[in-house]
């Protein structure tokens, strides 16, 4: 499977490709793949990081359960600078909120799917990418939703 890491403001990431789709995005890494959906990618998150758009629009395969691919949907469909709960997510695919958030947490395409858009009902919750909640909160003050973790 061809991927490619890049630098970024919340740490070394890798960009992995299976059949023409996005499937993974990994922290750390050293992989040098230029396919044209990886190099397309790698632009899309500089100028996601940078001052540019906050919209990833790339073709994204996620693989496991009906669930996992539900709720990566539902991630996929918060806009940027918006959050859901992780009730509101469950409520809308008829599970527990800690299913949902068992499922944001194994979320395989972090960032690309915005799994940190979804809190916690009285707190920011957890986040599983390198930097744990301090990378969360990162990235939703560079999205504009920093109005929130006040």
């Amino acid at each position: 499977m061809p991927a490619l890491s890049m630098d970024s403001p919340v740490g070394r990431l890798t960009v992995t490709e299976t059949d023409g789709a996005i499937t993974a995005v990994d922290w750390n890494g050293n992989a040098q793949d230029e396919t044209e959906l990886l190099v397309a990618a790698r632009d899309q998150l500089h100028q996601y990081f940078g001052s540019g758009s906050h919209v990833i629009d790339l073709p994204v395969r996620v693989a496991g359960s009906t669930f996992l691919i539900e709720i990566c949907a539902a991630m996929s469909a918060i806009p940027a600078g918006e959050t859901r709960t992780y009730g509101e997510i469950a409520r809308n695919l008829g599970v527990s909120a800690q299913a949902a958030g068992q499922g944001c947490g194994a979320n395989p395409v972090p960032i690309i799917i915005p799994c940190h858009r979804v809190l916690g009902a009285r707190d920011l919750g957890g986040y599983s990418g390198a930097g744990g909640i301090e990378t969360k909160v990162w990235l939703l003050r560079h999205e504009g939703a920093a109005g929130l973790l006040i």
